[in-house]
């Protein structure tokens, strides 16, 4: 018989259910996907693998509620820090700030390295991300119709995908390559929105 304390909806089922995804997340970080299996979740979390399944399905549903958690790690810190600039120079700064810092966020790079390969092989992990990258588009789509009031729904939403493909491209293209010339990069981004206006 489950015990009742242990629900999912109780206050002790939600924190166990985060204790397996910490746990879960710890691997993923340790050792990549091959290692977040539901035997070494459990250990981790010191609990029972029984759990796993009860909270989650099993491990495809665990290996879902893991990179969602990923993804909400690397994503929505970088969002809010953009969405908090002021204006468009901050903003540079604050892209500056973000890419340059990059390669040093080990934990962050390692997340967003596994995450990606997960995504093209699992279609509900890939779900998780792309759900989390529209929900990005969305805030930034929804920010830049408060700056640009005239713009149509269809110019926020290629503006923020440019946006959020920008991003996503630098950090990439600076985990690859610390030499990558940031400053230069987003000067010359600068240049041509000024030139546009």
């Amino acid at each position: 018989m489950t015990n009742l304390v242990d629900r999912a909806t109780s206050g002790r089922g939600r924190r166990r259910r985060e204790q397996l995804i910490d746990a879960g997340v710890s691997l993923l970080v340790d050792g990549g996907w091959p290692a977040v299996t539901t035997r070494a979740v459990a250990e981790r979390a010191g609990t029972n693998i029984g759990l796993i399944h009860y909270h989650f399905g099993g491990l495809p549903g665990l290996h879902s509620a893991i990179a969602s958690r990923a993804a909400d790690e690397i994503i929505t810190p970088i969002i809010d820090a953009l969405l908090d600039a002021p204006d468009f120079a901050a903003a540079l700064d604050t892209v500056r700030a973000l890419v340059s810092a990059t390669p040093g966020d080990g934990r962050m790079m390692r997340l967003a390295v596994e995450l990606m390969p997960g995504a093209l092989r699992d279609p509900a992990m890939g779900e998780v991300l792309r759900d989390g990258l529209r929900q990005a588009r969305a805030r930034i789509g929804e920010r830049l119709g408060e700056l640009h009031p005239s713009w149509s729904e269809a110019r926020r939403t290629g503006a923020a995908t440019v946006i959020v493909a920008l991003l996503d491209g630098l950090m990439l293209h600076r985990l690859l390559d610390t030499s990558l010339p940031v400053d230069e990069t987003l000067d010359a981004l600068a240049d041509l929105i000024e030139d546009r206006s």
